[in-house]
């Protein structure tokens, strides 16, 4: 793709996803670094499968910080508990609870936002029905979730061009592979294991990636 800035296109941001387990006390201190580290969109409790009381002390614990940042905190597939603790929403996945179903239950103020894998139909019903966002991937191989479907950048290029309704690009993402995402049209980047594991730690993680969109922005 060319280098000719987009004066018309909102700057993308970081989307950040919890591992799929963790110690609280341990990832409470990575997240507060996270979040000191640069801008920061929204944050997704991603404890699949996971006890009921284990969702709702990491929710307890993290949400007052992400709020206290004014970063939208989003749970992972558990609407029913995002209903009861007030979060700002849920993502749902293509298996989850259908997007509609989860609207009338959190109501018309709630995010949510719907994976799409490397789907156009998914993200085309999705975006027709309401999703405040769609989210593609995985473009790289991803450490968070094993059983990923592979997409390609140029649907991130289609869906920019026929869609108003921002994409967010997840699976792998790192400060290193992140540009051409960026240049194919993602509105946000989900990361996981590029922050928490990044070798610098997680604030220098998030000031690399918002580096790399400042550069997007202005070549």
């Amino acid at each position: 793709m060319g280098t000719t800035p987009d004066t018309g296109r909102e700057r993308p941001r970081l989307y950040l996803i919890s591992p799929a387990t963790f110690d609280l006390d341990t990832f409470e201190k990575a997240f507060r670094e996270a979040l000191s580290g640069g801008d920061v969109a929204c944050f997704q409790l991603r404890l699949k499968g996971r006890p009921d009381a284990e969702i709702i002390a990491a929710v307890r614990r993290l949400m007052p910080i992400a709020m206290a940042a004014d970063v939208a905190f989003l749970l992972n597939d558990n609407v029913e508990l995002a209903r009861t603790l007030v979060a700002d929403g849920v993502h749902v996945g293509q298996d989850d609870m259908p997007y509609q179903q989860a609207r009338d239950i959190l109501g018309p103020d709630a995010i949510i936002g719907v994976t799409c894998k490397n789907s156009r139909h998914f993200a085309m019903t999705a975006g027709e029905t309401g999703a405040d966002y769609v989210a593609f991937g995985a473009f790289y191989p991803s450490g968070t979730k094993s059983d990923t479907t592979e997409a390609d950048p140029e649907i991130l290029k289609w869906w920019s061009d026929v869609a108003t309704i921002p994409s967010v690009a997840i699976g792998g993402i790192t400060v290193e592979n992140c540009e051409t995402l960026l240049r194919s049209g993602a509105d946000f980047l989900a990361v996981g294991g590029g922050v928490w594991k990044y070798e610098k730690g997680p604030a220098e993680a998030v000031k690399a990636f918002n580096q790399v969109i400042d550069k997007v922005m202005t070549s």
